[in-house]
């Protein structure tokens, strides 16, 4: 077969909202090949399941099995190559987790990983393999407490997972024991779901982190412009009434690894209100190496993005090292 069979119809979509989406979403590669027409040889399951929620995959071109946004959510064999250097903690986050479910690395900001659950698994995840177990939302008050015994922490980020899969309710509880920490004056949300499931921003949400004393920093992660449409731009417009809303991209081969994917992304992303903030590169996690753009090449592409591009519009190249007190700028 040549990757490209007879295309299926992609259903409509569920009568109902964001939960439904979620649980309607793909978890098999087989799954994921038919929805969108491509040889099922070209998937494999592994032991990180596909999650691939249909108002994504309706973004994706039936028949292309090079399909920017299929290449994030479709398991390949190639994941199950053993490559030298990367593992199952490539941040070393374990070492730097001082209760469960908080990760504290940088000065004056930790990170609470505030749920397992994502709208979708991108193929490339550094926490694929993230002992969520040992996180687990029953140990939340431990990390709490954590959080009320330091002082010097002034901004509290809301990962997983996607903090945003906790329904309204759960989310309100946890917004308000972190508003109750005196010493915490920033919220910052990292979440993929105005992404992948756009539903989930809700007037309802919005208001309740409107009306939240700490300062909401939203941070989305979008890799190629082909993920936004009309329904990711209201709820990214909605998102940047609360404060500053910005980007994070991953520099993956395949995807987004030329200068003309990266100026249309900074593009789109402004279109609908999104500032580029990070492009990162890979962080070595086993299975993604087949994403691995090298630093050389990295830098080339920044070097003409930057030519192309007002200053306001680049995003920075950087690494995530462990053991370092920042980023490493490339």
């Amino acid at each position: 077969m040549n990757g490209k069979s007879a295309i299926v119809p992609v259903p409509p979509p569920p009568a109902a909202g964001w939960q439904e989406e979620l649980r309607g979403a793909l978890r098999r590669a087989h799954e994921l090949c038919a929805a969108v027409g491509v040889d099922p040889a070209l998937g494999a399951d592994s032991d990180f399941p596909v999650l691939a929620p249909w108002p994504l995959l309706r973004r994706i071109r039936p028949g292309d099995p090079a399909d920017p946004i299929l290449r994030q959510l479709l398991s390949s064999p190639e994941e199950s190559l053993e490559v030298p250097g990367y593992g199952p903690d490539p941040l070393a986050e374990a070492a730097a987790s001082p209760a469960p479910a908080l990760i504290h690395k940088y000065h004056g900001r930790a990170l609470l990983i505030a749920t397992g659950a994502c709208a979708l698994h991108c193929r490339y995840c550094f926490r694929r393999e993230f002992p969520y177990g040992a996180h687990a939302r029953g140990r939340l008050q431990q990390a709490l407490q954590a959080l009320r015994e330091a002082p010097d922490i002034g901004e509290i980020i809301l990962s997983g997972g996607d903090p945003l899969s906790l329904d309204d309710t759960r989310l309100a509880a946890l917004l308000t024991e972190l508003e109750a920490i005196p010493h915490l004056h920033t919220l910052r949300l990292h979440t993929r779901f105005p992404i992948a499931i756009p539903q989930r921003v809700t007037p309802a949400l919005l208001a309740r982190l409107r009306a939240s004393r700490l300062q909401v920093v939203s941070v989305v992660h979008v890799n190629h412009a082909q993920e936004l449409d009309a329904h990711t731009a209201t709820a990214l417009r909605g998102l940047a009434t609360l404060g500053p809303l910005l980007n994070q991209a991953v520099l993956l081969a395949g995807i987004n690894d030329s200068v003309e994917a990266l100026e249309a992304l900074s593009r789109a992303l402004f279109a609908q209100g999104v500032l580029p903030y990070y492009l990162h590169q890979l962080d070595r996690v086993r299975g993604a190496a087949h994403f691995a753009v090298d630093d050389a090449r990295a830098r080339a592409l920044c070097a003409q993005l930057q030519a192309r591009l007002p200053g306001y519009l680049l995003p920075r190249l950087a690494r995530e090292e462990p053991g370092r007190a920042h980023k490493t700028l490339l």
